[in-house]
This record gives structure tokens, C-alpha cells and sequence, in this order.
């Protein structure tokens, strides 16, 4: 099980560490990094640029990467890594040694702490590193000046009587606890591996056709765990240890459902993340990560689309699980309602693209605010989860209440939004006219809520192989748009939160053939092609980010129980 490091950091669970391959820019040459994800994706995160030595030279290598280390391979000999723990990695190597330079900027500094081990300051980072050699010799070129070292390069050498070297290479951000390293390099790695198993053997069980598949979505998924740590007070899974090195609150959703039969405490972390950082407005940020919550822009409200989905798949939600969401997620209901509807129509609108999560579909080429049908229909499902809940609860008048608004949105919002056989969206109440946007069908997630003529016709459209429908699935653009791009974003490529909302949607309308249909081509082209961030509708070809978690979450899913 092995996976092409240029597209699939290696890390584990809880870590913030990540091993990556970056391209060259200006400043950091081509090569594989050593980085610290904390702080979002606004920079790289790159600390130590890692090079293979023998004989002192720099050497070119080839990078294995297994689930559980990652084996840097040259001619002359090897060094395998493994993250023993979530704040070290260890080092092996037999007739090489292995190079960290790091990536310096102002205040960077190194100095020694014996002649075993030297400490690292990463200002720029705001991290610490302490290096030990175990076995074999530690050298350290870290020349200072003023207030910083010129360059800090560390080599882990073997040593002259073994070939052999083993160290270890630790993290902290405040204190160092003197630690005595009595445990050899093979049990960290049975540590880290014993980790991983426990995890593989609780992920969504699969055909064996996606065996492949599974595997990558497993490791993907552990290994984007990050711990608690600042703004995140559960342990957290990111969308990826690659570059979108956040949370986005409509992507958490998805990881939460993936993860509820056999980590349903882990499951509702999830879910709970983002309302523990709810504004007072009831309003949810659009993303969040250890050091701060981003407020520019939002998400679609698919929370109670969630909840429901989670309801009626397992018992292991209490009703302290509901007395605990119930409050924050009315006032994220009701935010909509009071502080998104402009024009005070009754019908909230998307303030950009981004808040809808669908950031450059061609539904907001011609202005903003935006009222688009997908917005009501969430929060039709929204206010049936509050009166579930309600209900559960034995909150009978807020049941009665949140039914009424329920029944009464649903009504308007057909009345407003559908116009013969289609949905519209509205600017400056004028429809929007700008393309053919798979967004304007996701209101398919009501099922059987919606009048038997409108589900027809949406079925009808999704099932047009000129517009969405692709031996991959649903496009997130009509083909025959003109604004069709194969690497477009939200203008073209297939991405999996579409595909499971309008799965999930179909299925709860009796579109049952339908729906396994397009899970299997989902699942088909993700086991072939990687749990990338989006794909090409034509191809299948992985796109953007190729590590992302909430396309492992959907591909479990649907393999699990839609295909």
C-alpha cells in the first residue's frame, strides 16, 4: 500500500507535522519539506527542506510512502521515517544520512544543547525543534549573527563503526521536557502502526472492487486528525495535510457521517466544531483551523441535513447530544432569516459565492447578493431537524413552531424559485440567466418533499447526458455550457459534497437505481484516480488538492451504503 508522496503528504494521526513535496517558488527550491500545517493555508508552512547524504554529499533519492513511514531510498543506502508520536519523527538509516536545512527567516536560530542533540528556534513557524542523535553522529552548521543564524543545517550521520544511525526529531512550542528516548526505532513504528490498524478497522466496510480506494481514503482520513490544540478543543480532522490545511463549515459534515458507526463520539467532535466557535449572531465562520476562525464568509447551512442523515442511521445520538446542538443550531437557522434577507422578501440570499461553498459557479456571475433555491431547501431540512429535535427533547410548542416555519418556507420558496420546469436564482430580482449550473438541482435534497412534476423534471435534468450526467458522475456545469471549464472549480469538475447532497436527495425520493448508479461512477473514478479535491468530469482525473477528507468521506459512504 504504497502512495505517490507528490500528492500525498505523509503524517499521522494527531500530528501537526506533515512531509510534503513542494514545487519550486521564490526562495524554496523543488523537494521534500518537513512543515508545520498550524495557521490555516495562508503560506505553506515549510520548515526543513530534507535531502538524503552519502559521504556527505547530497544524493538523489526516491520517496516510498507507506500509511505508517515513509522510506527515502538511494543507491548508496536508506533513511526510513516514521512518527512514533504527534510531536516527533524518527530516523533510520543504514550507510546514509539524512539533511534538514531550514527554510530561514529573521530571528531563526539553532544552538547546541550536548553533543548529541541541538535545539531549533523557528520564529517564523512558531515552533521549536530538539534533534538527538541515538546512534551515529549529529554534525550542525548554524553560524550566528546579531540576532539570528545565517543558516541552521543539520545532518544526522551514521555512524563510522555500524553504518547505522537512528535519532529522533521533536516539536514543542513553549517548554522542552527532557525526555530519555529508551524505545528503538522499530517500536515507534510498531506504535504508530498499531495506531493506523485501529483505525482501518473501523472505517466504512467496502466492495472488494474498492479495496484500493478504501485503503487511500483510510489513511487519508487518519492522517488528517490533527489533536486539540487552541481553537480546536476536540480532536479535528482536516481537509487535508496537503494545502487546504483548515476546516470549512460544510466539510466537517461529511467527515462527521463517514466517521458515526464505528466513532460516533469522534463523529459528533466533528459535527460540534464549529458551533463551539459560533458567533453570538448565531452566524458560523466559513472556516477555522488551531490559531484563529475566519469570518469573511460562511457556509450553506447543510448542519440539520446532517443531523437528520445521522438520525436515522444510528441510536448512538442521546438526547444530551441534542440538548447540546438544539440551541446553537436554531440560532444558525434563524441568522439566515434575520441577518441575510436584504431585501426582506422572506428569502435569504448568499452574500458570494464562497458562501454557498460553491465559489465561482456561473449562478454568481452576474451580481451579489444571490437568492438561490438551495438556501431555502437546506433550511426546510434545517427547521425539520430543530423540530425532530424539539420533539425528542419534549420541547412540544418549538416543535409545533419550527413545523409551521418549515411548512411555510417550503411553499414559498416553490412558489418564488420554480418557473415551469426549472429552478432560477434571483439578482436585484432579476433571474439570473449567466449558464447552466448543477447548484440550481441541488434542492433534490428535499426528496419526496417536493411535488411529484418538479422531482420529475429535476430527475429528467440530471439524467440529460449532454448536460451533468458523465460516466463520472454529475459535473458541477453543464458540458455544453459555454462556461464549461474541465479544471474550472465549481464550473465544470465533479466534486463529492454535489454528489452525496443529490444522491442522498434521490435516494429519499425512491430514485434508488438512479442514486447507486451515480455512486458507483463516484467510487469508480475516486478508486481509480485518488480522494483528490474535485475531478475532471470527462477524465476522472484527480484535481487540485489530491489528499482532501471529505472526498474519502463521501467515497466511504457511498461505497458503504449507496452502491
Amino acid at each position: 500500500m504504497a502512495f505517490d508522496i507528490k500528492n500525498i503528504p505523509f503524517s499521522r494521526y494527531g500530528s501537526f507535522l506533515s512531509v510534503s513535496y513542494l514545487k519550486k517558488r521564490k526562495g524554496l527550491e523543488e523537494g521534500l519539506y518537513l512543515r508545520n500545517i498550524r495557521g490555516g493555508d495562508d503560506n505553506d508552512g515549510a520548515v526543513f527542506k530534507i535531502d538524503v547524504l552519502a559521504e556527505n554529499e547530497v544524493v538523489p533519492f526516491e520517496s516510498v510512502l507507506e500509511p505508517t513511514s515513509l522510506e527515502l531510498v538511494s543507491e548508496h543506502g536508506s533513511v526510513k521515517l516514521v512518527m512514533g508520536d504527534v510531536d516527533n519523527v524518527c530516523l533510520s538509516s543504514e550507510n546514509v544520512g539524512i539533511r534538514f536545512t531550514l527554510v530561514r527567516h529573521a530571528y531563526d536560530n539553532a544552538f547546541s544543547r550536548s553533543d548529541k542533540s541541538w535545539q531549533i528556534n523557528v520564529f517564523s513557524k512558531k515552533i521549536n525543534f530538539m534533534t538527538t542523535v541515538l546512534e551515529g553522529d549529529l554534525t550542525v552548521d548554524a553560524p550566528w549573527n546579531v540576532n539570528g543564524c545565517e543558516k541552521v543545517i543539520i545532518d544526522f550521520l551514521p555512524s563510522a563503526k555500524t553504518n547505522k544511525m537512528n535519532g529522533i526529531l521533536e516539536e514543542f512550542t513553549i517548554t522542552y521536557k527532557n525526555k530519555e528516548f529508551k524505545q528503538d526505532f522499530e517500536v515507534c513504528h510498531k506504535k504508530v502502526k498499531e495506531s493506523f490498524q485501529s483505525w482501518q478497522e473501523k472505517v466504512l466496510s467496502t466492495p472488494k472492487e474498492y479495496e484500493k480506494g478504501t485503503k487511500q481514503a483510510a489513511y487519508i482520513t487518519w492522517s488528517s486528525m490533527v489533536r486539540e490544540e487552541g481553537k480546536l478543543i476536540r480532536p479535528a480532522m482536516y481537509m487535508s495535510k496537503n494545502w487546504m490545511t483548515n476546516i470549512w463549515s460544510w466539510d466537517h459534515c461529511f467527515n462527521a457521517m463517514a466517521l458515526l458507526k464505528h466513532q460516533p463520539e469522534l463523529a459528533w467532535d466533528q459535527l460540534m466544531i464549529f458551533f463551539e466557535n459560533q458567533d453570538s449572531t448565531g452566524m458560523l465562520p466559513d472556516f477555522i483551523n488551531d490559531e484563529f476562525a475566519y469570518w469573511n464568509c460562511t457556509k450553506p447551512p447543510i448542519h440539520g441535513w446532517t443531523v437528520l442523515w445521522m438520525l436515522d442511521r444510528s441510536e448512538s445520538i442521546s438526547n444530551n447530544h441534542l440538548e447540546e446542538i438544539y440551541t446553537p443550531l436554531s440560532k444558525w437557522t434563524n441568522w439566515y432569516l434575520k441577518y441575510r434577507d436584504y431585501n426582506k422578501n422572506g428569502f435569504p440570499e448568499y452574500h458570494h459565492g464562497n458562501d454557498s461553498g460553491w465559489d465561482n459557479s456561473t449562478v454568481f456571475s452576474e451580481g451579489i447578493p444571490i437568492e438561490s433555491p438551495d438556501l431555502c431547501a437546506f433550511l426546510v431540512l434545517q427547521m425539520e431537524a430543530l423540530e425532530k429535535i424539539a420533539v425528542r427533547l419534549e420541547k412540544d410548542n418549538e416543535a409545533e413552531v419550527w413545523k409551521q416555519k418549515q411548512e411555510s418556507l417550503l411553499e414559498a420558496f416553490l412558489d418564488y424559485f420554480w418557473k415551469e420546469d426549472y429552478f432560477t436564482a434571483y439578482v436585484a430580482d432579476q433571474q439570473v440567466k449567466t449558464g447552466d449550473s448543477l447548484l440550481l438541482f441541488m434542492p433534490i435534497v428535499l426528496g419526496k418533499r417536493l411535488p411529484k412534476d418538479i422531482l420529475n423534471n429535476l430527475v429528467e435534468g440530471l439524467k440529460d447526458e449532454s448536460r451533468f450526467l458523465t460516466d463520472n458522475g454529475l459535473a458541477t456545469e453543464s458540458v455544453s455550457s459555454t462556461y464549461y471549464e474541465s479544471d474550472g472549480y465549481w464550473r465544470g469538475p465533479i466534486w463529492a459534497p454535489s454528489t452525496m447532497l443529490i444522491i442522498d436527495g434521490l435516494y429519499r425520493a425512491g430514485e434508488v437505481g438512479f442514486a447507486s448508479e451515480l455512486s458507483k461512477r463516484f467510487c469508480n473514478m475516486a478508486n481509480k484516480n485518488g480522494m483528490a479535491e474535485n475531478f475532471d468530469a470527462i477524465t476522472g482525473e484527480g484535481l487540485r488538492d489530491r489528499a482532501f477528507t471529505w472526498t474519502s468521506s463521501v467515497f466511504l459512504i457511498l461505497a458503504n451504503a449507496y452502491v
